[in-house]
């Protein structure tokens, strides 16, 4: 008799033995978690530490406020009001409640505030400023262009652009590296338009170490900032990010992830987003974007209310929700933005505020010592159709083997419900101490409104 099986398989399926198999609704990606195979440490703590007083914790790596001349010119940085040296000696600023966001600084100004975040382009770019120009015949717009004039005019610019192409290029092992010196303006500006034009930027962080911290072991992590901090990058986040798209029109995609800890990823272990401008939407959003078409509220049924059905959700507050996602490689927890927008740069502030407090809380609960993948996921720019924002979050606890590789069925260490019990139990204490939002609903106290995203139109009337 020739077997059958189904052509579709329940996201969640629970075995007489206890195994757990789970199908990802949206990626048909198989996980199994094995009874047994879970008992083992999230955290993977540091395998040396230094005393903080034996070292100079602001020149400790390339991202430290002590060497703000080693990365490409600054774009932007964010700072709290009243919280610094000056007013940023002229820069653009634009005020929101206790921040603002300061652009067009120059060398010799750089000190004139302390930046609580910055933005600065990636010395080596996953898709580059020649890219755009080979591929699609891209030009910076006007602003751009007479910022990087100005910088190159100054003479520290002209100093810091250089040696940021000499360092670029010893990396890259182009027998040029030594005769930066003898370029021509034209020549710097040439190879220097990247560092001001590219579309691949990172955000990054004040503070190596946490507050408190007295040894290199002692990170600081999004989850040791305060909810109002965390907000903060949030906001600079999404503000990066409506402006990468409004810089480069041939862009109908900005993807945006956080690495934390070398084992997920990172090249440094002082906490960093990336942002970067690509001309696909991506493999994964093309396939969402098919199913959507299908039924515009998977969403909802598929996501938000199916994890609520089966006691997984996690947290929530008026304007997003938390829960443990399934059908996912590493063990992960998945925010949804409520909102009706979906551009979350055309959000309001209580809805940005709502997720990051949301994502705060997770990365909090988890803890520093725990690898983990921030994914941020929004409608492209260029899609007639809405998608709700929502940022997952992976922790990079195992390593993929031979059995994953040969069947494609992934093995999960932890089951959703596990991640689940996990958070709730940390989210409970950490809002008794006053760690993360105090208006977050935990667990049960969740409302669990069915179709809680109002992402969809035919729900909504739009």
């Amino acid at each position: 008799m020739t077997p059958s099986y189904p052509t579709r398989r329940a996201p969640l399926t629970t075995m007489a033995d206890g195994t757990i198999k789970q199908v990802n609704p949206f990626t048909g990606t198989e996980v199994w978690t094995v009874p047994g195979r879970g008992n083992r440490p999230l955290s993977v703590p540091a395998a040396a530490t230094t005393p903080l007083a034996d070292i100079d914790v602001d020149h400790h790596c390339a991202f430290c406020p002590g060497n703000l001349l080693l990365t490409p010119p600054e774009k932007a940085r964010m700072v709290r009001h009243g919280g610094t040296a000056g007013d940023g000696g002229g820069g653009q600023l634009r005020d929101g409640d206790d921040w603002r966001i300061i652009t067009g600084l120059l060398p010799h100004q750089l000190h004139d505030t302390t930046a609580e975040f910055r933005r600065v382009p990636n010395l080596f770019e996953i898709v580059s400023y020649d890219y755009w120009r080979a591929n699609y015949g891209f030009t910076m717009d006007a602003d751009t262009s007479a910022r990087m004039a100005a910088y190159i005019s100054d003479d520290d610019g002209r100093e810091h652009v250089r040696r940021t192409v000499e360092t670029r290029l010893r990396a890259s092992g182009a027998p040029d590296a030594d005769a930066t010196a003898d370029l021509t303006e034209p020549e710097l500006i040439e190879r220097a338009g990247g560092f001001f034009a590219g579309g691949h930027d990172i955000i990054i962080a004040r503070n190596h170490f946490a507050p408190g911290a007295t040894d290199t072991g002692q990170l600081a992590s999004s989850g040791t900032f305060t909810p109002e901090e965390h907000a903060a990058l949030i906001r600079f986040t999404v503000a990066a990010t409506a402006d990468l798209y409004g810089r480069n029109r041939y862009t109908p995609y900005v993807a945006v992830f956080q690495n934390w800890l070398k084992p997920a990823g990172a090249s440094f272990d002082h906490l960093h987003k990336q942002l970067v401008a690509i001309d696909e939407r991506g493999v994964q959003a093309d396939t969402e974007i098919a199913q959507l078409r299908a039924n515009p509220n998977m969403y909802n049924e598929l996501a938000v209310d199916y994890a609520g059905y089966h006691n997984l959700t996690i947290a929530e507050n008026d304007h997003a929700i938390c829960f443990a996602g399934i059908g996912h490689r590493y063990p992960t927890l998945e925010i949804y933005s409520k909102s009706a927008t979906p551009e979350p740069w055309l959000q309001s502030d209580e809805e940005v505020r709502a997720m990051s407090d949301l994502i705060h809380a997770c990365h909090a609960a988890a803890g520093p010592e725990v690898p983990c993948n921030e994914e941020w996921h929004h409608k492209p720019i260029d899609l007639d159709m809405p998608m709700p924002w929502r940022v997952v979050i992976k922790w990079r606890v195992s390593t993929l083997a031979g059995f994953e590789g040969g069947t494609k069925i992934y093995l999960n260490t932890i089951s959703p419900q596990s991640i689940r019990d996990r958070m709730v139990a940390a989210m409970y204490r950490l809002r008794d101490d006053g760690v993360i939002a105090r208006d977050l609903r935990i667990a049960t106290e969740c409302r669990l409104e069915r179709n809680s995203l109002r992402y969809n139109p035919f729900l909504t009337g739009r």
